[in-house]
């Protein structure tokens, strides 16, 4: 029997945060002074958290020092130096353009200071990719059509759609409803995170009221069949990042976690590490957790980042190319 090495393997990653993902070498280049020690207990998550909010605390302080140019721009090459070790050949980047605004550079700069390091990034690893700007559950309706009007403002740039971040427990849609319309009535791709802090209700809300094409998460689909069926109907895919999941406390352990039952039901899904520093993971770990607990082998990573692609957000030509690409093994 032939010996699984995740590295080996093609990767697509459709579900990485930009400010969740910076490494301590990054983070020494902005903040010098730095020492491993106060990163590892500043910047990456306990092995088990309260919850999604407690999760999330933890971005606040790579928000704090992503607020230049030049350090943004190192945030997006030292995660294309993450993404070239974890073979990745094709990912969507994210982040909440407004949340780098706190030392005077306004949403469009943010935008675009991202967009030119990712082109850049993305001819000297080797990796095509696009960017998703995020909205998150407690803006206000003014600040989620902001966000929306700058991924239709830079569509033809880069920008490849909208997606909803943040915790879906203690905030509803009501303030995103109007973003997502602007954006699918331009032509835009809509996504969402659902299915992870609440149930899979939420995933029936964001397939009803915003139209998505994928959902971020959305592993307690399981606890619906008829939600289910419905992903499957609908061929939604599934953005699944089990190991932050399992920090999250969506799920106590690997062994608990629906991803194999989700991909035995017929769901299309894909596997990404989420916040890559937060929950202290690559995509050849996430890989390497998923063989050793549930047996997946080549051909059903394989399959997973061909529907990757297919739910993917590039031209035709380009899915082609990589098609072939994720085939060779």
């Amino acid at each position: 029997m032939k010996l699984f090495d995740p590295k080996k393997l093609a990767k697509v990653e459709l579900h990485v945060h930009l400010d969740t993902s910076l490494s301590y070498y990054c983070a020494r280049q902005i903040l010098p002074d730095l020492r491993l020690k106060t990163f590892n207990d500043t910047f990456i998550a306990p092995n088990k958290c309260k919850d999604l909010g407690d999760f999330l605390s933890k971005i606040a302080p790579t928000l704090d020092i992503l607020q230049t140019k030049s350090a943004i721009a190192l945030a997006v090459d030292d995660l294309f130096d993450q993404l070239k070790a974890d073979h990745v050949i094709y990912a969507e980047l994210r982040f909440a353009p407004l949340l780098h605004t706190r030392l005077g550079l306004t949403v469009e700069e943010v935008t675009e200071t991202v967009l030119e390091a990712m082109q850049q990034a993305s001819a000297v690893y080797d990796i095509k990719a696009g960017l998703l700007l995020c909205t998150l559950r407690h803006f206000s309706l003014e600040d989620s059509m902001k966000t929306a009007k700058l991924v239709t403002n830079f569509m033809n740039d880069g920008v490849v759609g909208l997606d909803l971040a943040a915790d879906e427990a203690r905030y509803s849609l009501d303030n995103h409803i109007a973003a997502f319309e602007h954006v699918r009535h331009m032509g835009g791709n809509v996504i969402a995170h659902a299915g992870e802090a609440k149930g899979a209700d939420s995933v029936t809300e964001v397939l009803d009221k915003l139209s998505v094409t994928r959902i971020g998460h959305g592993v307690r689909s399981i606890e619906n069949d008829a939600v289910v069926a419905r992903l499957k109907q609908q061929n939604i895919l599934l953005e699944v990042c089990p190991s932050s999941n399992i920090v999250c406390d969506v799920f106590e352990n690997i062994e608990k976690h629906s991803v194999d039952k989700l991909k035995q039901a017929g769901v299309k899904l894909n596997i990404n590490t989420d916040a890559r520093t937060v929950a202290n993971t690559t995509l050849n770990q996430e890989y390497q957790l998923l063989h050793d607990r549930f047996g997946w082998q080549d051909e059903d990573f394989i399959q997973t980042n061909i529907d990757a692609l297919n739910a993917s957000f590039i031209s035709t030509e380009t899915r082609e190319k990589l098609l072939q690409l994720v085939q060779i093994y």
